[in-house]
């Protein structure tokens, strides 16, 4: 079996980032990834300007505090004021152009207005509570490089240098379908033996939340016909094809042999836990390249573990991504486990009020519930013992989940 950086770099290299490309309202484009760079036009802020409300002086006015100045104009952000003459202020609020000769502002609380004056109780440095024009983004400069994936603070800074629409990466187009006589939908009477398909939930979720166009197969019956059926029509207007369940070496398994007759599986099983039977290969198509296809455990817990680590860097690798993986974090576990497993482990844990990381008690890949309670995973090596008050590697669910 391929430990987990062995079958992640392989999946990484078979990757081929898509080469189609729309242009979207900037508005529109959160979560998706940027398919050319962004660069600035202009100069953010434009123009010198203050960061505060107060008065804006010629600090050679202001020798010492309690200084009297005449206030001479007044300017609201987004007006522009005049030459400010020797021995005069002018008030400024936030946001507002510093006027030719000021070169400070002295915030309101530091003055006494009185009539058509100000008494300033403050001594200014040039420059104070000034900010300069491009101080924060230069005319010409790249603010958002290519493969970005949009977040609302980068549509933010977008938006901030006038973009109105962004040259994205076409949608991930995501075919998926699920394994098993035994599943049932949400709503259908459960016959004796049968469970309700949980995964079909979990992973469209996911995927969606990825910015991906998902095309939904349902259930396929355990059959090796149905099996290389579902996956010639899943294959067709599809960059990627995702199943669950049936990946197995069990006689109802027919997916490793449907996928090898229908194309070609590139590799199949992996030395972590949860998760072992991940398949990832090929699925031929008339014409054009071949569809990718990822097939994922049944387990619920294998599914999704083996979706945040593996899937989910390939789909943001199929977007130009570059920087897909997850961020570890060395973090105190307060849990014992007194014997590793001999496989890569993937412990469900969350945090708590100590700082430290608490271990769900049941870590069976059937049991949904550690993913609900859990705030992310250990990466735990194999045949690594862990003793309580070991540094250990945290991934957070909150980097995985959007």
């Amino acid at each position: 079996m391929l430990t987990m950086a062995q079958a992640l770099e392989a999946l990484l290299a078979g990757a081929r980032p898509l080469a189609e490309a729309e242009r979207i309202a900037t508005l529109d484009a959160n979560g998706r990834v940027l398919a050319a760079p962004v660069s600035s036009t202009l100069d953010v802020p434009p123009a010198d300007n203050t960061s505060m409300d107060g008065y804006a002086v010629r600090s050679a006015d202001l020798a010492a505090p309690g200084t009297r100045l005449r206030v001479a104009q007044r300017i609201p952000a987004g007006h522009v004021g005049t030459a400010l003459a020797a021995g005069t202020a002018a008030r400024i609020f936030t946001g507002g152009l510093i006027p030719p000769g000021a070169d400070a502002v002295v915030m309101q609380e530091q003055c006494v207005a009185q009539g058509e004056d100000v008494i300033v109780n403050h001594t200014p440095q040039p420059g104070e509570w000034i900010r300069r024009a491009g101080e924060d983004i230069r005319a010409g400069s790249v603010i958002l490089p290519a493969g970005t994936r949009l977040t609302p603070q980068a549509l933010g800074l977008a938006a901030s240098v006038g973009q109105a629409s962004l040259d994205v990466v076409r949608r991930v187009k995501v075919a998926v379908f699920f394994t098993g006589d035994e599943l049932a939908m949400p709503g259908e009477p459960l016959k004796p033996g049968a469970i309700y398909n949980s995964n079909r939930f979990t992973l469209r979720g996911l995927l969606e939340n990825l910015g991906c166009e998902v095309s939904d197969f349902g259930i396929v019956p355990d059959t090796l016909a149905a099996t290389r059926d579902t996956l010639r029509r899943a294959a067709e207007g599809h960059d990627l094809i995702i199943t669950s369940g049936g990946v197995s070496v069990g006689e109802e398994d027919h997916i490793k042999p449907a996928v090898e007759a229908e194309g070609r599986l590139n590799l199949w099983q992996i030395a972590i836990k949860p998760g072992k039977p991940l398949a990832f290969g090929e699925v031929a198509r008339a014409g054009q390249a071949p569809a990718f296809f990822l097939g994922l455990p049944g387990n619920p817990v294998s599914s999704f573990v083996t979706f945040l680590l593996f899937v989910r860097p390939f789909i943001l690798r199929l977007q130009g991504v570059q920087d897909v993986m997850p961020r570890r974090l060395p973090l105190r576990a307060d849990f014992d486990l007194p014997k590793g497993d001999r496989r890569n482990e993937f412990l469900r844990v969350r945090l708590n009020q100590a700082g430290g990381l608490d271990l769900f008690p049941n870590q069976s890949s059937g049991v949904l519930t550690s993913t609900v309670w859990g705030e992310g995973l250990v990466d735990n090596p194999p045949n690594q013992p862990i003793a309580r008050g070991d540094t250990v590697q945290f991934i957070g669910f909150d980097g995985l989940l959007a």
